[in-house]
């Protein structure tokens, strides 16, 4: 399989799946139990999950892992289990995507503030370093660390990804818009800190997911792009911001809303465009859509 940093270089936008825990959730998942724990127990339900986006036409599915640290998975008690689990969730997405589709081994947040020092430095090394092993060994071909809000956390994350795997770095922030209308994460990193600390230590592909809807991530984009017009881009927005209706989130934009915006990014040479929080097979189906009509004609 072409790398994925070959196949950006070919000029072409290339898109990733949608929401995951979207998908868990309507095939039975109940809010209190643990996603990465169905790699073992529902491998079948992640599969179908990881196979609608291949459907869709996805050039890139994740896996069932985000909260596959050991720190993490200790939350329910599972932290053992994070060797296995991971493994298993990269061995689906891989049998699901087949010989062309990329797998992006997910890598979320450990959960722990460093700087209150509930937890070290070599803690939170480690627990990345097992998971970013075990998705390696499942056939995940690069490894994606995502969500994140603090600097230190993600430099932790991609140091363990490049000392322990052969894969390529993506990692990608989320930020919240500010009350003076610019955008920070909650430990208050702006884009332009972001993609300078994550080229510096090391990451291949940087971006945003989470936390905005398409509006807002363009905005991140342009935000990026004044910092640096050549790195590599991904954007995963939410299908809008969520309303909250009998205490359960409910995203309002639709799939051909949400793809009637993606020129946007496009004009802001975003390299690889998804969906995150709300968004579905149909979202990405419609994006793919969209994807391959500017593809044909640029």
């Amino acid at each position: 399989m072409r790398s994925i940093i070959d196949r950006i270089k070919e000029g072409n936008v290339l898109l990733s799946d949608g929401a995951w825990g979207t998908m868990l959730f309507h095939l039975g998942l109940e809010s209190t139990a643990c996603p990465e724990l169905w790699n073992i127990t529902n491998p079948d339900k992640v599969y179908q999950v990881a196979k609608s986006y291949v459907h869709a036409g996805a050039d890139i599915i994740e896996t069932n892992s985000f909260g596959g640290s050991k720190l993490k998975l200790d939350m329910y008690g599972l932290g053992d289990m994070a060797r296995d689990i991971n493994h298993a969730a990269a061995r689906i997405s891989r049998e699901a995507a087949g010989e062309d589709v990329c797998v992006f081994g997910s890598i979320g947040p450990s959960g722990k503030i460093l700087m209150m020092g509930d937890v070290s430095m070599t803690q939170v090394y480690d627990a990345f370093s097992e998971q970013a092993i075990s998705l390696e060994e499942g056939g995940a071909n690069a490894l994606i660390i995502e969500t994140m809000t603090a600097l230190d956390e993600a430099d932790i994350a991609i140091k363990a990804v490049k000392e322990n795997t052969s894969l390529p770095v993506v990692c990608t922030f989320t930020f919240d818009k500010t009350v003076k209308g610019d955008y920070r994460t909650m430990m208050g990193v702006s884009p332009a800190e972001m993609v300078s600390t994550l080229i510096s230590s090391g990451a291949t592909i940087v971006g945003a997911n989470c936390g905005n809807g398409f509006d807002g991530m363009v905005e991140i984009a342009k935000e990026i792009r004044k910092t640096d017009q050549s790195v590599y881009l991904m954007i995963q927005a939410n299908a809008g911001i969520p309303e909250i209706l009998d205490g359960e989130s409910n995203y309002k934009e639709g799939p051909e809303e949400m793809a009637a915006k993606l020129p946007y990014l496009f004009e802001q040479n975003v390299n690889i465009i998804g969906g995150c929080c709300g968004t579905t097979p149909d979202h990405i189906a419609h994006f793919a859509d969209a994807i391959k009509l500017h593809n044909e004609n640029k």
